[in-house]
């Protein structure tokens, strides 16, 4: 019975110090935090109990504005943009995280081997990200879709060659600065493992970076995967993400406004939450790492 109160005891010790930490956050991080929050939560009720109806129901007349009935209007088959424009979200947000946690394991793997040990395994690593650095996000993502086929693989692999390089470059320098501290050099001096400082010294006093680079990385995903669908080489029908749904309202945009405006509004809130947040995780962790490390 103590045991268990214990245990509950913790839980609700963590799930505070979690929420205090939210709390801490200034105005806009937070109205950023929730704005996300919301698109989320709708986008996986919508997934999950069919909010909005079916997205390939043919419901109502063709090009019909916001009403009661369709709260978003209808697209150019009678299809109700709202349950699309959900499912868009769910997808849009879903594949760009998951390809940013991609992205985040491998640079953090290379940027800290590049930081840490130099040399020539460090240059190789740099210099292959400055050739993927050197080509144009988007001309990167089309020639990635060329080769494996438009689709969710497409999209997904070409978010990580796009972000992969920057975040990689940013962990690199912040390892080095680490790697100089008089800590590293006494752990060395202890005979301590080099994957043991690597993961016990290096990666948690980079921690801060790595979020930072995260959340800026999970924005051009976004974006990357926007303006694949939105060529035609991302996300195909009959799929629905908003870059795709960007693209179809493209073909109406002086009869049916609301089919480009409704899914460009969500992107843009969707990048500049997360831009938000990001500045405010930079301001919040680079004070810390400003003052010595430990």
């Amino acid at each position: 019975m103590t045991a268990v109160i214990r245990v509950e005891g913790r839980r609700r010790s963590v799930l505070r110090r979690a929420w205090d930490y939210l709390a801490s956050f200034d105005g806009l991080a937070k109205t950023a935090m929730w704005t996300l929050a919301v698109l989320f939560t709708a986008a996986l009720l919508g997934r999950l109990f069919g909010l909005g109806g079916s997205p390939t129901a043919i419901v109502g007349p063709r090009l019909a504005p916001p009403s009661l009935a369709y709260p978003a209007g209808t697209d150019s088959l009678g299809r109700s943009l709202l349950p699309r424009l959900l499912e868009g979200v769910m997808t849009t947000l879903l594949l760009s995280a998951v390809a940013v946690l991609l992205t985040a394991v491998i640079a953090t793997l290379c940027g800290i081997i590049a930081g840490y040990r130099g040399g020539r395994t460090g240059g190789l690593i740099m210099r292959v990200g400055d050739i993927l650095y050197a080509f144009p996000a988007i001309v990167l993502a089309i020639l990635v879709a060329a080769v494996v086929g438009p689709g969710y693989i497409a999209a997904l692999c070409s978010i990580v060659l796009v972000t992969v390089p920057l975040m990689t470059r940013m962990v690199g320098q912040a390892t080095r600065l680490v790697a100089q501290r008089d800590f590293i050099t006494s752990a060395v001096i202890s005979g301590v493992s080099t994957p043991v400082i690597m993961t016990r010294h290096v990666l948690r006093n980079i921690s801060g970076t790595i979020a930072v680079q995260g959340t800026y990385a999970l924005s051009v995903a976004i974006l990357v995967e926007g303006g694949l669908s939105f060529l035609g080489y991302g996300v195909q029908l009959p799929g629905s993400s908003l870059g795709l749904l960007v693209q179809e309202g493209t073909l109406y945009m002086v009869k049916a406004p609301w089919l480009i405006l409704l899914p460009g509004l969500i992107l843009v809130l969707a990048i500049l939450a997360i831009n938000l947040i990001g500045d405010s995780l930079r301001d919040r962790f680079e004070p810390r790492e400003a003052r010595s490390l430990e």
